[in-house]
């Protein structure tokens, strides 16, 4: 699969190997603060494999130092280094200090060096809204590697109970409530009781991008158009999403479930432990779930063993009354590279492409990434990791060889070589293949509400009032505690404008506008 992206490239590698043949006479020095993988292990030793190869090939003397682990140490070293103009030539960052930094004209446009590079661009910086992350009026300060794994969450059902019932997968909203309904009254377990929900949740409100009933409700906030807090479609559309009357509708329908009790009733407590607790007990039937912690062994077994014959699989979110769906709010993750306007001055910018369109290539990707074939790792014919006949103590994975892997989160982008050694395919007690990623990708390819903008937005000095009544205030609509009416949800927004919503709004709107997230 990378082979193919080598093979296309050829004339880049013939260029940079000609370059290396002659580089030492003239090697470039790269200080190169880098984001370790692994906080307590140490840089990679002095006789790493990597620094001989990238003095041969690319010509680079590289000085590799990583950085404090606190994302407060990093930005304290960074602020330092800043200050006395003594910035490396390549560091990581994350964006409120590119920003900073960037705006005081100490790290380069990097725009130039893309071309220079066409793998790494292709397969690194190929996302328009990472790219946004680190543009200033359009140009790019920074390199903005994948983050994370994005879209891991989604709507999940246990199939068997379909099955036992005789009903398909709901589609829409009014499906939705009636599976759930089914699920609650009809025995689905079939044990003769009446122990079983159609719904299961917790209250999980975190940060205002997700403040309220959390993200276990996303996908039926996104039935209607409003999932997370804020309303990013445009500069014209902006504002909190309680402001829109579907909204109000979102907050009627979550009601309507706990009133008709198809919802587990322990819905409104801040549990994650007992909710996944109950789900593996077999205690509801339709959830909003992570998938390696649905569908990783470790996490799998215990409902294995109570239910081998159960089955959790993934769904596409409901659809809502105006055609509307969406797993929940998406804000895109980077891991940010700059280089300083210092070594882009003194002409280290080829240099500096290099490396980094090396640690694209199957030598770089896997060396970084895995350590040395045949002594920390094997890989077989389409590229896949193995651990068959490498001794446990000199496997990458092991704690004493973590060193040699440090600088993988600039190789690594998300990929199946990847994560199939992370989340591996495994047997369930009923002989079932069960393949972790699988649901990952369902849920990738789902709809989801692109958010990234929320992420840069800053809380007010009275957040934790803001968001306690925001919170208290939707989970006392739902519950029936306060009525929900045209005068209480008047009286609610505001409440909310009391507050300083209006004036958190107008600082947000100008914030995103001004970072090119808004337009």
């Amino acid at each position: 699969m990378r082979k193919a992206i080598v093979l296309a490239l050829f004339a880049t590698f013939l260029v940079v190997g000609a370059m290396g043949a002659g580089a030492q006479a003239k090697l470039v020095d790269i200080d190169l603060w880098a984001l370790g993988a692994v906080t307590e292990a140490g840089n990679p030793p002095d006789n790493w494999v990597g620094y001989q190869i990238i003095r041969d090939k690319l010509g680079i003397n590289l000085h590799l130092v990583l950085e404090p682990s606190t994302p407060t140490d990093q930005d304290t070293k960074i602020s330092v280094a800043a200050a006395a103009n003594s910035l490396p030539d390549v560091f990581g960052v994350n964006r409120d200090m590119l920003m900073k930094i960037a705006k005081a004209g100490l790290v380069a446009q990097v725009d130039s060096l893309l071309p220079k590079m066409p793998m790494r661009t292709k397969i690194h910086y190929n996302d328009p809204v990472r790219t946004k992350l680190v543009q200033i009026s359009g140009k790019m300060y920074g390199l903005p590697d994948p983050g994370a794994m994005d879209r891991v969450e989604g709507v999940v059902i246990r199939k068997d109970w379909l099955d036992k019932l005789g009903l398909k997968a709901p589609k829409t909203l009014d499906e939705f409530m009636a599976v759930a309904k089914a699920f609650t009254e009809k025995d689905p377990d079939g044990n003769g009781q009446n122990d079983t929900y159609g719904f299961g949740a917790f209250y999980e409100s975190t940060g205002l991008s997700s403040a309220g009933f959390g993200r276990r409700f996303d996908c039926i906030l996104g039935a209607f158009g409003v999932a997370g807090m804020w309303n990013l479609d445009s500069a014209a559309k902006f504002q909190f999403n309680f402001r829109d009357p579907n909204f109000r509708k979102a907050v009627e329908f979550i009601k309507r479930m706990n009133d008709e009790k198809v919802m587990d009733p322990t819905w409104s407590a801040p549990n994650k432990d007992e909710f996944r607790a109950r789900w593996k007990q077999g205690k509801f039937g339709i959830m909003w779930e992570q998938f390696a912690a649905l569908h990783t062994q470790a996490n799998y077994k215990d409902f294995d063993k109570n239910f081998p014959n159960g089955e959790w699989v993934p769904i596409m979110p409901p659809v809502g009354p105006q055609a509307k769906s969406s797993n929940g709010i998406d804000i895109a993750q980077a891991r940010i590279y700059a280089v300083s306007a210092k070594a882009m001055k003194a002409g280290k910018g080829d240099a500096i492409a290099r490396l980094l369109e090396w640690m694209a290539s199957d030598e770089g990707y896997y060396l970084c990434g895995f350590g040395v074939e045949g002594v920390n790792y094997k890989k077989d014919a389409k590229g896949f990791i193995s651990f068959d006949g490498i001794a446990p103590e000199l496997a990458y994975t092991h704690k004493s060889q973590q060193p040699i892997t440090q600088l993988r989160n600039m190789v690594y982008i998300n990929n199946d070589i990847e994560l199939a050694v992370r989340y591996p395919t495994y047997k369930s007690q009923n002989g079932k293949t069960m393949d972790p990623l699988a649901t990952w990708k369902f849920f990738k390819n789902s709809p989801y509400t692109e958010s990234t903008g929320a992420g840069l937005i800053d809380p007010p000095s009275n957040a934790n009032d803001f968001k306690r009544y925001y919170d208290e205030n939707l989970i006392k609509f739902a519950l029936g505690q306060q009525p929900l009416n045209d005068q209480t949800w008047a009286d609610f927004m505001r409440g909310m404008d009391s507050l300083g919503a209006k004036d958190i709004e107008k600082a947000a709107k100008a914030k995103l506008i001004d970072a090119g997230l808004l337009d």
